[in-house]
């Protein structure tokens, strides 16, 4: 995907991790609230540019997993006291044990329960046992929504008065009949330092599962798991917190 290799370093002006703040404290709450031992070391898989991170390591030691080596050189700018590793979250073996384990909305890249299923079980065999696993996908078939948003930023000037601008359309399709994802394009505008502008087009498949699918994958991995809301800017989200049976 374009987004994660070639236009990396545009990352920033796409999803600012200054808009992450309420997002973070949610995730942290429902951490905080569902953790029955010590909470400290966390791992993330598919941290992606880091923008949770940014404010996550406030309250944890975090150790990033990643499969983009140029979003993982976006993280360490930002976050440069994580450990940032690369790896799948369907296959990343780092022979260590974790407190909790956190994926955001990279989790939406497994399309077929078989990559989903692989992912959560990642999860597992890095929690101790009590650990607290808290997935947050960005739509559950129940909750998901065909539609469109704009957005993008700009860079701060430099010396010279000049900075990048980027501003996107997201449009999100609703999934073909029988399908586990749906398709997401990009249409991204890209003004360089000297004026010019070009035009990127980009298309994500994001996994799609009910509710109870996620559940009974939990269950398969040696997970107990639960949904509770997260809200966000008004929306309510599924999450799920899961403990790894002792």
């Amino acid at each position: 995907m374009k987004l994660y290799e070639e236009l990396a370093d545009w990352w920033p002006l796409v999803s600012a991790p200054a808009e992450y703040s309420e997002e973070a404290s949610e995730y942290l709450r429902l951490f905080r609230s569902a953790a029955s031992g010590p909470l400290k070391e966390v791992l993330e898989l598919g941290s992606g540019g880091g923008n949770n991170a940014s404010f996550l390591k406030k309250e944890f030691s975090l150790t990033l997993v990643e499969p983009s080596e140029r979003m993982r050189e976006v993280s360490r700018a930002l976050n440069p006291e994580c450990e940032h590793l690369p790896g799948d979250m369907r296959s990343v073996r780092l022979g260590r044990l974790f407190d909790a384990v956190f994926v955001h909305d990279a989790v939406m890249y497994m399309t077929t329960e078989a990559d989903l299923r692989a992912a959560l079980e990642t999860v597992t065999i890095h929690l101790r046992p009590g650990g607290v696993a808290l997935v947050a996908p960005d739509a559950t078939r129940e909750t998901f929504a065909p539609g469109e948003e704009l957005g993008g930023g700009d860079e701060p000037l430099g010396p010279d008065g000049r900075s990048r601008s980027l501003r996107y359309l997201m449009w999100t399709l609703p999934p073909d009949p029988g399908e586990t994802f749906n398709a997401v394009h990009f249409a991204l505008l890209l003004r360089e330092r000297d004026g010019s502008v070009r035009s990127v087009h980009d298309v994500h498949r994001d996994g799609l599962f009910p509710r109870a699918t996620w559940l009974r994958l939990f269950a398969e991995v040696g997970l107990e798991a639960r949904i509770e809301p997260r809200i966000l800017e008004g929306t309510e989200y599924d999450t799920f917190i899961a403990l790894k049976r002792r």
